[in-house]
């Protein structure tokens, strides 16, 4: 598979070209009712990045990378991940079961 922007080959499974970003095919993939649950088997510390990338349908380095930014900058991302962490359920590092629809490409 081929990204249809810069041209560069990717995987069968790649959602995001990692040359310019953007989306294939495999990510207009469209969940309904998707909860904002920890992500334990995609997290780094505690999976609030993971899961808000989850949840948002964005890729989760740009999520750890505006969270860190977020944090670095105004100390709120430090207070706001710590509440995150403690106040989102968690996934049980299960892969979450959701239905979807197929949009048009």
């Amino acid at each position: 598979m081929f990204c249809t922007k810069c041209g560069v080959q990717l995987r069968d499974d790649d959602r995001f070209c990692s040359q310019c970003g953007n989306r294939t095919s495999v990510a207009r993939v469209v969940y309904a009712g998707r909860p904002l649950m920890l992500d334990k088997r995609n997290g780094k510390v505690g999976g609030v990045c993971a899961g808000f990338a989850r949840y948002l349908d964005v890729d989760v380095t740009l999520v750890r990378v505006v969270w860190l930014a977020t944090a670095v900058m105004t100390g709120v991302g430090f207070i706001a991940y710590l509440v995150a962490w403690a106040l989102m359920p968690s996934d049980h590092g299960m892969e979450p079961v959701d239905t979807y629809v197929e949009q048009a490409g």
